[in-house]
């Protein structure tokens, strides 16, 4: 038995180590959830019943009642695209992977897999605080898994080697960045849950547009000065 036992012992510390390194997989996998993640987003939009609209009156009433869930549907396609970027630009830095790096992903995918459930929270509850810190949480948990992988590689020295330090900082101060606007927004239900919502919005916005006014401003600057 003891023979046994000092043969099969080893095997998970060997197994751990040789486990998920190839990062293409994983990368894959994002994809494919990611994509099913935005698509039931859009599931969750209902069309007016046929039944209760007799006019254009009536139509544009019955979508100005989707309007919360058709914010909501923006607002949440913003959020999936910000992390799927983010974990991309990560993933393009990382050297090679292992089975606790893995780990991690895989709970970070799970959080984008309840980001519809959370949406269709918000957008039926939208006036609720507990319903919009929910939805906070959907967003703070990727974040901090995102900065935990981060984090991790670094330690472990599993980035590129040609990677430069200020992208090392640049990408840990964005998650930081980002989750405390995050978090500005989820306080300011205090005053009012719309509030939250709409500076939430905003700040998606701004990562999802600024860097390409931020592109377009400097070319015609660097003109001027020409």
């Amino acid at each position: 038995m003891a023979w046994i036992a000092s043969k099969l012992l080893p095997m998970p510390t060997l197994y751990n180590r040789i486990a998920n390194q190839n990062l293409d997989r994983l990368s894959a996998l994002s994809d494919g959830v990611f994509a099913f993640a935005m698509t039931l987003l859009v599931l969750d939009l209902h069309l007016p019943a046929a039944a209760a609209v007799h006019s254009e009156h009536e139509m544009w009433r019955a979508l100005g009642v989707l309007g919360p869930s058709l914010v909501m549907y923006l607002m949440s396609f913003l959020t999936l695209g910000i992390f799927w970027n983010g974990q991309q630009t990560q993933l393009n830095y990382i050297e090679r992977g292992d089975r606790d790096l893995a780990w991690i992903h895989l709970a970070f995918l799970f959080t984008i897999t309840l980001m519809p459930f959370s949406t269709r929270l918000l957008a039926e509850f939208i006036h609720f605080r507990s319903a919009l810190l929910i939805y906070w949480g959907n967003i703070l948990a990727p974040g901090l898994l995102l900065y935990a992988s981060w984090k991790y590689v670094t330690r472990h020295e599993m980035i590129r080697q040609d990677t430069p330090p200020e992208i090392r900082a640049a990408i840990c101060k964005r998650v930081v960045v980002a989750q405390t606007l995050y978090a500005t927004g989820a306080a300011l239900c205090i005053i009012g849950t719309l509030w939250s919502v709409a500076f939430i919005l905003a700040v998606q916005l701004n990562y999802a547009i600024a860097p390409r006014l931020t592109r377009r401003r400097e070319p015609r600057a660097a003109a001027q000065s020409e």
